[in-house]
């Protein structure tokens, strides 16, 4: 299987409370299908009888036809396949397409659901993405202020499983918000959002007020660092692990490693291997 999900890792570091991986293994996470059912097999390995008990159940109350057309998508891990084929479910004969970014959870959430602000919220979201563009500058500007402002009085209310709810599959300006957040199963079930945009990921890459884990999870994700904006980011971010932007120096291109080469935000030693860079580059051009 593929590298853990920003949750299921933390799931299987054993850093979650009780009360939200109780919450998982009765199917209360609104995740991706890949990253639940990950996180529900995990759970059944749980030191806690009753998380154990409930993650068997949810797991059992699955429909198998939706299993079957599930396990047969081309981006399911051979573990996951292997997972069911020893609960006698295999993949359906027909290859499954794989649904869109957006898909709804493969298990139906037991927990309350989000308050109808919240979902106010986001069918404002979507309402907003299909209107045609509003007027420019700074128009603009006030109304992205506006719906940030909302958006942190909304945040501000909520309880700490609505904020995990709300990482997952709330606004854009939900997701800059809550990247922030001091608990990092909220900024983890960020970056598992399948909502979140490779724009999105390099203007995290950028932030100097998330936390150093959030930086190494982007840069540990082959497809988001194939984005030169995620490297970018991740470089000039003076929070970044030095021996990850060490090595990621190495792909910009000249005129950025010029303007690292002068840049007092970053570590000496970036810098340092920055102006190396610029000079071996003169000698093997000369």
């Amino acid at each position: 299987m593929s590298r853990p999900t920003p949750l299921l890792d933390l799931f299987k570091r054993g850093e979650v409370a009780r009360d939200v991986r109780l919450l998982a293994a009765q199917g209360g996470l609104e995740t991706p299908a890949i990253e639940q059912l990950g996180i529900l097999i995990t759970l059944l390995e749980d030191t806690d009888p009753e998380i154990r008990t409930a993650a068997d159940q949810t797991l059992n109350r699955i429909p198998v036809a939706s299993l079957q057309v599930f396990l047969g998508r081309s981006d399911v891990p051979v573990s996951l396949r292997e997972f069911f084929a020893d609960r006698n479910v295999f993949p359906a004969e027909t290859p499954a397409i794989r649904p869109p970014e957006d898909e709804e959870p493969i298990v139906a959430a037991a927990a309350d659901a989000l308050d109808a602000e919240l979902n106010a919220a986001v069918e404002a979201e979507a309402s907003e993405a299909a209107a045609p563009a509003a007027g420019a500058g700074q128009k603009a500007a006030a109304e992205k202020d506006a719906s940030r402002d909302s958006a942190s009085q909304m945040i501000a209310k909520m309880s700490f499983t609505q904020r995990l709810k709300a990482a997952s599959k709330g606004t854009k300006e939900m997701r800059a918000i809550l990247i922030r957040d001091p608990n990092k199963m909220i900024a983890a079930a960020v970056l598992s959002s399948p909502k979140l945009s490779d724009s999105e990921v390099a203007n995290i890459a950028k932030m100097t007020s998330v936390s150093d884990e959030v930086l190494r999870i982007i840069g540990q994700n082959r497809a988001w660092t194939k984005n030169y904006n995620v490297i970018l980011g991740l470089v000039k971010n003076p929070k970044a692990p030095l021996a990850m932007t060490m090595n990621m120096m190495q792909r910009l291109n000249d005129r950025d490693v010029q303007q690292l080469s002068v840049d007092r935000n970053v570590p000496e030693p970036l810098r340092v291997a920055a102006r190396k860079k610029i000079v071996a580059g003169a000698s093997g051009r000369g």
